[in-house]
């Protein structure tokens, strides 16, 4: 479970990163061709194709190295994860096989997919959102963990 401190939350910043994310899978798209879709980029470099992975390399190194980065400017905000590894560890593998039989993940459908107005990815992000509802119910309430 990941505790969020209301009290810190900051509208204009998260709107201003919302438009980021949105500005940057668009140029993505517009420049390369192709979709920002994290497990899509990150399963390409197991099996990767002449020419492509240097982009795909890059772009998971701008996704680790961005935070720190941003240690230059400012404090990152605190997480806690009140979770014990092998729970981690299932719920890492449970979202690595749902990227695999949903042909993408959050990113890919949620952000770039809505984008484009794709059935698909409504379809995808629906079941994504209404599976995290389901489990957080299950987990909290008939569970109580």
């Amino acid at each position: 479970m990941i505790d969020v401190a209301w009290s810190d939350f900051t509208p204009w910043s998260a709107l201003a990163g919302g438009l980021l994310i949105g500005l940057a899978a668009a140029l993505f798209l517009l420049l390369n061709g192709r979709i920002a879709g994290i497990s899509g980029i990150l399963g390409g470099l197991l099996v990767p194709s002449a020419g492509d992975r240097l982009w795909r390399v890059a772009f998971l190194a701008g996704l680790i190295g961005a935070p720190a980065v941003w240690l230059t400017i400012a404090e990152l905000p605190p997480i806690t994860i009140n979770a014990d590894y092998p729970a981690l560890i299932a719920a890492g593998l449970l979202v690595g096989v749902g990227t695999r039989y949903g042909s993408g993940c959050t990113s890919g459908h949620g952000v770039c997919g809505l984008s484009r107005l794709s059935p698909r990815s409504l379809v995808a992000t629906l079941s994504f959102m209404a599976a995290g509802f389901v489990t957080v119910y299950i987990v909290r309430h008939l569970l109580g963990a």
